[in-house]
């Protein structure tokens, strides 16, 4: 492609951070009004790549070219004055602003807070993306979160629309959508850098995609003239394996919500209205459903984060926990995997090894004293078993990228063999290679005998290893659905606010 003709061009960049050559000689190009994917495996380089188009890293080497003239932003500010934006997968957000101030933040001049909440609320109607511009970013889901990174970057007007997973929590009507307002956005000339581990989507999307692994470029292709497992080995030299497991009859009622209707603890959260649900011993259960409508208040009532539930409202086989904190939980045998790795899964600036005392209180302390042998041996058993890409035991959470430390953490679950396992987006952000060797896990865990209660935006994945489903929408449970009996239109239908009822007879049958 002639130089001039490119809205972006990197050539040769090289970035280098302490044992780890991130970037090694990448080189790319987008056009105007192209949609160019980048894919590769967690680790890959593409933050780091992303990190210096947007001026928040300086390589080491290279050249970038906009618009055909050597530039080097050394600040965000000063991409996005450029004409670059981007929706981060790990949001840029202040959690002590309200989601206007967020967004005033990336805007330039002067602005009229009053006007900006309005087009924040019209921005959200034309994309399928509502939030409330009053709200505190701290008390906002993930999946609400990456709607304000969303709409904050498109009402920059950007030339170069960066996206890094911008779909994880949507749902099909709602990608469908966005989809239709980013081919709108190409052909009006604006260009499309869109970064994403769901291969459908980017062969769907994009006409050219550039392959990262082990930070050098393996390959540049059209993805729609490439399948998903051909895409797969470019990525990570194989094709991902589907979750398998044996099957088997489920057995007793293990996590048991009967009828629980509660407040959220904060001002903007989302009250639960007459909840009710069953997993049983040796089976999976999802919960599908946009961000936002009851999931965080959901599992932290199940988790112990909330203790307020009524006593029996919450059981595991016939023991009441609603009232129980979070160590008698895990006591009788529940694990939980938050959706938020750094800084509830795992403290940033803390080994690997410290971080598995967060759960795991047996065997790891002395007369009060932390048995650093015993810490290390653990966390090396975790790394070796699950595949984590880390400099070691001692590696701080934060040093590691997102899919590694979420099968860090999936794998500190695991290892317990735990009676109920609760995980809340298993593999958000996680590439496909991982994301796999994550569903089997969950599988292996069921048929060892666990209930497993898996809450994911991921419907696909729910397809893959549930045996039932329910739809969560407005703090409200659908019926329970048999993944055999259920299509993802139907559920996506149900994430997006249709009439859903509740689940009693299925708690009534569970109590007989």
């Amino acid at each position: 492609m002639p130089e001039l003709a490119a809205r972006l061009q990197l050539t040769g960049i090289s970035k280098r951070y302490p044992g780890v050559l991130a970037n090694d000689n990448v080189s790319l190009t987008v056009a105007p009004g192209e949609i160019h994917g980048l894919i590769g495996e967690n680790g890959a380089g593409k933050s780091t790549l992303m990190k210096v188009v947007y001026g928040a890293a300086r390589p080491d080497s290279g050249e970038m070219r906009w618009n055909g003239a050597v530039v080097q932003p050394s600040s965000p500010a000063q991409a996005r004055k450029l004409g670059i934006g981007m929706v981060f997968q790990h949001f840029s957000l202040f959690d002590t602003l309200t989601v206007v101030e967020n967004v005033a933040l990336a805007l330039p001049g002067k602005l009229d807070r009053a006007q900006l909440a309005r087009d924040i609320e019209a921005m959200g109607r034309r994309y399928g993306l509502p939030v409330d511009p009053s709200q505190h970013v701290y008390s906002l889901s993930v999946g609400e979160r990456q709607r304000v990174e969303i709409i904050r970057c498109l009402l920059q007007q950007p030339s170069l629309l960066i996206m890094d997973e911008p779909t994880s929590v949507l749902t099909p009507q709602a990608v469908e959508k966005l989809f239709g307002t980013l081919h709108q956005l190409s052909s009006e000339g604006v260009a499309i850098l869109y970064i994403s581990h769901k291969l459908e989507e980017v062969r769907t999307l994009c006409s050219r995609a550039t392959v990262l692994r082990g930070g050098r470029v393996t390959g540049v292709c059209n993805p729609r003239e490439e399948s998903v497992a051909s895409l797969s080995r470019l990525m990570i030299g194989a094709e991902p394996p589907r979750a398998t497991g044996v099957a088997r009859e489920a057995g007793a009622d293990q996590l048991i919500i009967d009828h629980l209707s509660m407040e959220p603890q904060e001002r903007t959260g989302k009250p639960l209205h007459d909840v009710s649900l069953v997993v049983r011993k040796s089976e999976i259960v999802g919960i599908a459903g946009v961000s936002g409508n009851g999931q965080n208040e959901l599992l932290s009532a199940i988790s112990g984060e909330d203790a307020r539930a009524p006593a029996r409202s919450i059981r595991i086989g016939d023991t009441a926990i609603g009232r129980l904190p979070v160590v008698a939980r895990r006591a009788l045998g529940l694990a939980f995997v938050p959706e938020e790795r750094l800084g509830r899964g795992a403290v940033p600036a803390l080994g690997l090894d410290l971080n598995t005392l967060l759960t795991h209180d047996t065997g790891l302390t002395r007369h009060g004293l932390i048995s650093h042998a015993a810490i290390t041996t653990l966390a090396r058993s975790i790394i070796e078993r699950f595949g984590v890409k880390a400099a070691g035991p001692a590696a701080p959470a934060k040093s590691l990228s997102g899919g590694n430390l979420q099968k860090f953490i999936v794998g500190r679950e695991v290892v317990k063999s735990p009676q109920v396992f609760v995980v809340s987006q298993p593999t958000w952000g996680v590439d496909v290679g991982a994301a796999a060797q994550i569903r089997q896990e969950i599988v292996a865990l069921r048929d060892a005998g666990s209930a497993v209660l898996v809450v994911s935006e991921e419907l696909e994945e729910l397809f893959e290893i549930c045996d039932a489903l329910y739809v969560i929408a407005n703090g409200r449970l659908s019926q329970r659905i048999a993944v055999r009996d259920a299509t993802i239109e139907q559920i996506g239908e149900l994430m997006g606010g249709a009439p859903a009822s509740g689940a009693g007879a299925e708690v009534q049958h569970a109590a007989a």
